[in-house]
């Protein structure tokens, strides 16, 4: 099952994929979800990113930035869990190939159930009378303004995969509120992803900024109303500290986030 908000986006985001200077290499999506016995249920897409190692035949995607937004997106939801990837082809393929299998074969069995979610983007759907309109030509596939996504599961020591009938249902996107700050998640992923893992009390917030939305992060000290905020937008970092409902703009010297977060935390301990 995909929400109806994650199924427009990979259809969105694949026409514009396509439109871009980049649109001959294939690209991808990680999906996020919840699992039962019976079904997968995808609540979150999670882009290859700018910064992914593609081309015509293979498409490598930006882990760190998809760890970092991983760790985002499941702040809400801690049932999130990876289902699976969504990979395009750009000729006619619309079948996972025998290199897209002994790639996944290694890690579905890392996967809640053993099982994995695999969908394949082609271009090839043909139009329809109206392309605002969806179609189902098979139970495993979906069309949109010529563009289609064809549905497969691999089990863990499978030796094929198998096509999975596809169904929506009426729901969000929750990393939907991540594209207009992807550029930040990316340039920044690793080490705000390591601050994440070594700080308790870190969280992540998509905010309004000076010009547009920034990536806000917030680590809260141990006294009650008391946090360090580090707010990034395009190339510019701020950084606040947050007491008894004011908040005070700092200034720092120029270096990365998580190093200046550290620097203030330093300066703040000294004051006692």
């Amino acid at each position: 099952m995909l929400t109806d908000e994650v199924s427009r986006t990979l259809f969105e985001e694949y026409a514009g994929h396509r439109a871009g200077d980049r649109g001959g290499e294939e690209t991808g999506w990680v999906l996020l979800g919840v699992r039962d016995a019976t079904t997968a249920t995808v609540l979150a897409t999670l882009p290859a990113g700018a910064e992914r190692d593609a081309g015509e035949a293979h498409v490598r995607f930006n882990s760190s930035a998809q760890a970092l937004a991983s760790r985002i997106v499941r702040q809400r939801d801690r049932r999130l869990a990876l289902l699976g990837v969504v990979h395009t082809h750009p000729g006619s393929l619309r079948h996972p190939s025998h290199g897209d299998l002994r790639g996944d074969r290694a890690w579905v069995p890392q996967l809640r159930g053993g099982e994995g979610v695999f969908g394949i983007g082609t271009a090839d759907a043909g139009s329809s009378d109206d392309t605002r309109i969806g179609s189902n030509p098979q139970p495993n596939a979906q069309c949109l303004a010529g563009l289609r996504f064809t549905w497969y599961t691999l089990a863990a020591g499978a030796k094929a995969y198998r096509g999975v009938p596809v169904g929506l249902t009426i729901g969000p996107d929750l990393a939907k509120e991540l594209r207009p700050v992807w550029a930040a998640v990316e340039a920044h992923a690793e080490r705000l992803d390591r601050l994440a893992r070594q700080q308790a009390r870190v969280r992540f917030e998509v905010v309004e900024g000076r010009t547009g939305a920034a990536l806000a992060v917030v680590v809260a000290l141990a006294d009650p109303d008391r946090a360090v905020r580090a707010v990034i937008e395009g190339k510019e970092t701020r950084y606040y500290y947050e007491a008894g409902g004011e908040v005070f703009q700092t200034d720092l010297p120029d270096a990365a986030p998580d190093q200046a977060v550290y620097l203030l935390l330093a300066e703040l301990a000294a004051r006692g």
